[in-house]
């Protein structure tokens, strides 16, 4: 969509699934290839992984320092997940909204559905499996990113997380990462579209109605 055609409403674009299942690489690939699409970086009380950057995945916070935030209603969402609390701050999403920015999630379902409760016009919802529960631990072993005790944990979460797939407008299976991320991209490009999000359209429908043939 050309910006010279008008002002348009930015979406929340929200991707979740359960840990090793591609949202993280599939959310990177979309960012990287769209510049009017910016990650949403939430804050966490985890700390780093390595290669992460303060900043750019996240902004590593304490708890108490986390606790102050929530109370002073300064997140759009938060969940704690794995031990740990995640939250996305609510003042840079909704002015990248009013600019016509877009804000991508990677985010787990509970952030998701609060996020579609406070903005319900504004979010678009997608959800990430994998192709076999075997595969997702393949996939989770394969990245040695966490031990085998977490890794276990991670996968019992993961029958939770996959029985919340129908709360989300979009299914995509991840068995091949290009076809997955082609699939997320022509999500992502039929949204822009939506009628809703380019108000501009209020004044040249009544332009075209008004000329002559």
């Amino acid at each position: 969509m050309s910006s010279e055609r008008g002002p348009r409403r930015g979406l929340m674009f929200v991707i979740s699934s359960p840990s090793g299942a591609g949202k993280t690489s599939l959310s990177r690939q979309l960012v990287a290839n769209h510049s009017a699409l910016s990650l949403s970086v939430s804050c966490t009380t985890r700390g780093p992984r390595p290669g992460e950057v303060e900043g750019r995945e996240y902004y590593f916070v304490d708890r108490p320092a986390f606790d102050g935030m929530v109370a002073a209603d300064n997140f759009l969402e938060w969940a704690e997940v794995h031990e740990h609390r995640y939250g996305t701050p609510r003042a840079p999403v909704m002015a990248s909204l009013e600019a016509g920015t877009d804000v991508l999630f990677d985010i787990d379902w509970q952030g998701a559905m609060t996020v579609a409760a406070e903005a319900p016009n504004d979010v678009v919802r997608v959800f990430i499996l994998p192709p076999s529960m075997v595969d997702l631990r393949r996939r989770l072993f394969a990245r040695a990113q966490d031990s085998a005790e977490v890794i276990e944990r991670r996968l019992e979460r993961a029958y939770g997380e996959i029985r919340m797939w129908a709360e989300y407008d979009y299914v995509i299976v991840n068995d091949d990462f290009d076809s997955a991320y082609a699939e997320l991209a022509h999500i992502y490009h039929a949204e822009r579209l939506k009628r809703i999000r380019n108000p501009w359209l209020n004044k040249l429908v009544p332009d075209l109605l008004s000329q002559s043939s």
